[in-house]
């Protein structure tokens, strides 16, 4: 299989990619990213802990991994319509938290909206820029208040 982009020469602006570190433990930091997320304008309508699942089901002895499924309904209404619904197959933008340490947490992010139009799902034009910017605004808005 042919890639549609060399992933190599991606630069992490390119995908929306934003990362931050808390010096809190983990359950406080999802606390945390969950209200400010809301606070900035996501919902978070679905989560659930990597961890735990992989330690369960396969003994993977993982340190703390959870994802946060953050939604902003009337932009992800408007990206349904733009990309033929496609754009659905990566819903919600996922924000991750693990812990790097005790009491060190990585917050991080990388924007579905971009990733959709880089690989052809959503198309390159007006209105899908428009959607990306409102959705970074969101993003930056919460990782600026992380």
């Amino acid at each position: 299989m042919t890639l549609p982009i060399d992933p190599t020469r991606i630069d992490p602006d390119d995908i929306g990619a934003k990362q931050t570190t808390l010096e809190m433990d983990h359950e406080e930091a999802i606390e945390h990213v969950r209200s400010v997320c809301t606070d900035a304008g996501f919902g978070v309508p679905v989560e659930f802990s990597v961890s735990e699942l992989l330690n369960e089901k396969v003994d993977a002895d993982r340190d703390p991994y959870h994802v946060l499924g953050a939604c902003n309904p009337s932009v992800a209404d408007r990206a349904l319509d733009a990309s033929d619904g496609k754009l659905g197959a990566l819903m919600p933008c996922n924000i991750v938290v693990w812990e790097e340490a005790p009491g060190q947490q990585c917050v991080y992010h990388v924007s579905i909206m971009r990733i959709a139009r880089l690989v052809g799902m959503a198309p390159d034009d007006d209105e899908m820029a428009a959607i990306i910017e409102e959705t970074g605004e969101i993003v930056e808005e919460t990782f600026a208040n992380l």
